[in-house]
């Protein structure tokens, strides 16, 4: 649909910088100096219209993303995809063959530790691991045939952020915020809240090869414990607001007499609208991390005050406010390596534990949204990088499954109630309208009104795409 626009100005006349009656945007609006100017055309359609947004191919059911992703593998056999039969085999060799390529060795099947029940009027079954999720099962769609190609943490996760295990490419974020823009002036279009420093890092919210503007912007990451507070290298330091901006012009005006004689860097324009926009959130950005205006009955919803689901309850609380005030892309990480998911031994223990930090946070999100009249317009997508074996690992763990595994979404055009595809008998692999990478980026573009198919950026001599060649959208799973 779109070609590289970000890239075609010209530099036509240099700036005068004596000329300081004149105020900044007559200013470089006459100059007309390449980037500068461009970061100043964006600045004023961001005045103008609140935001920079484009069209986009088709109706959107969602105006916006919250991706609550659980780094190191959630067993979707004893989570969200109950198999009655591996009660039966417990202990037994496996019955077929296992994948070519997997992990590490396994031993033989393992049941689950966890009981499954029906919710709702739906039905579904959710294992006690997520009792609170479970009473929302009326409003997601569980879909139970995953596949990956990656049986390592860092190709899986690259993979479900970018499309692509091996090589770096722009996050799902950064494609969505290229092909749809911003709907705010104060804060990023992009966020992630405490991302993890491994398996892919800044690769998994960064821009690659797209214009450097649409980078996702980190708050916390999965090193330390998240407390809300305030956000890194944002603090006003020793001036007041107005010399703070008298400031800010010089700089500008010292990084567009550089851009004029390299007008092919988009880093440099990155550059300087960076600096608008974090004059901006200066302000703007306190008033979305306090919460102290929330009432008790939210932060109870949520889990805040109370252990062990404060810290993640902080984060999904965030992110509803983020919503709230435009930002489109919003991912919640439940990271490495203070909080992870990859039990390959005391499997109960750890899921028990992880579950317990994040159901009623994930819980009271949903239920806070829908409440609001914001979940019809939300899409809210409950995601990890592979599931587990149904096969046991030492002595009590589960290894990595990429061949068949569960995500969920909620709101935004889904069809809420109802589950599509299946996995074996045994839950190895997936073998029912098998949904990969490409298909669950496919979904999140379509219900945002983009065609996964049109929505390409010229690289090296050829159009790329987030869902590269593959990509379908099941109409099974939308309302």
């Amino acid at each position: 649909m779109w070609t590289n626009r970000d890239a075609l100005w010209a530099a036509t006349s240099a700036p005068d910088p004596s000329d300081l009656a004149s105020t900044r945007r007559d200013w470089l609006q006459r100059s007309a100096c390449g980037f500068g100017y461009l970061a100043l055309s964006g600045l004023a359609t961001i005045d103008a219209r609140g935001g920079n947004r484009q069209p986009t191919h088709h109706r959107p059911t969602a105006r916006r993303v919250i991706f609550l992703f659980l780094h190191g593998g959630v067993s979707h056999v004893d989570s969200f995809d109950p198999k009655p039969k591996l009660t039966q085999y417990d202990g037994k060799p496996f019955p077929f063959q296992k994948p070519e390529v997997t992990f590490a060795a396994t031993g033989n099947l393992l049941k689950s530790p966890w009981q499954f029940r029906q919710y709702g009027e739906s039905g579904l079954p959710v294992s006690s691991l997520f009792p609170n999720i479970g009473r929302c099962m009326d409003d997601i769609c569980v879909v139970r045939s995953m596949q990956s190609d990656f049986v390592s943490h860092g190709g899986a996760a690259l993979q479900l952020h970018t499309g692509d295990g091996n090589l770096t490419r722009p996050s799902l974020g950064s494609w969505l915020m290229y092909g749809l823009g911003t709907e705010n002036n104060t804060l990023p279009g992009f966020i992630n809240i405490s991302p993890s420093y491994y398996h892919g890092g800044a690769q998994n919210y960064g821009a690659a090869f797209l214009p450097a503007r649409y980078q996702g912007m980190r708050i916390g990451d999965g090193n330390t414990r998240f407390e809300g507070g305030s956000i890194d290298n944002l603090a006003q330091a020793g001036s007041d607001r107005n010399q703070q901006r008298r400031q800010l012009d010089l700089l500008r005006r010292w990084n567009q007499r550089y851009a004029q004689r390299r007008a092919d860097d988009l880093r440099l324009t990155a550059r300087i609208e960076a600096f608008e926009l974090a004059f901006r959130m200066q302000r703007h950005i306190p008033q979305v991390i306090d919460i102290s205006g929330e009432s008790q009955e939210t932060l109870d919803l949520y889990g805040i005050g109370t252990e062990p689901t404060d810290e993640y309850g902080r984060e999904c609380l965030l992110a509803r406010r983020l919503a709230e005030r435009g930002v489109r892309f919003i991912q919640v990480s439940h990271s490495y390596p203070l909080n992870y998911w990859d039990q390959h031994g005391g499997l109960k223990r750890g899921h028990q534990d992880n579950a317990r930090k994040v159901d009623q946070p994930i819980a009271g999100l949903l239920k806070d949204l829908k409440r609001r009249g914001m979940l019809q317009d939300t899409l809210l997508v409950f995601g990890t990088e592979f599931g587990r074996s149904p096969a046991v690992q030492g002595k009590d763990g589960r290894d990595h499954n990429p061949t068949g595994f569960t995500m969920w979404f909620s709101g935004g055009g889904i069809r809420g109630g109802t589950s599509y595809g299946a996995t074996d008998e045994f839950g190895y692999f997936a073998v029912d309208d098998i949904v990969t990478i490409n298909d669950f980026h496919a979904i999140i573009l379509h219900l945002m009104g983009l065609d996964h198919r049109r929505l390409t950026y010229r690289h090296a001599g050829r159009d790329f795409r987030l869902t590269d060649v593959g990509g379908r959208v099941p109409s099974a799973i939308l309302a």
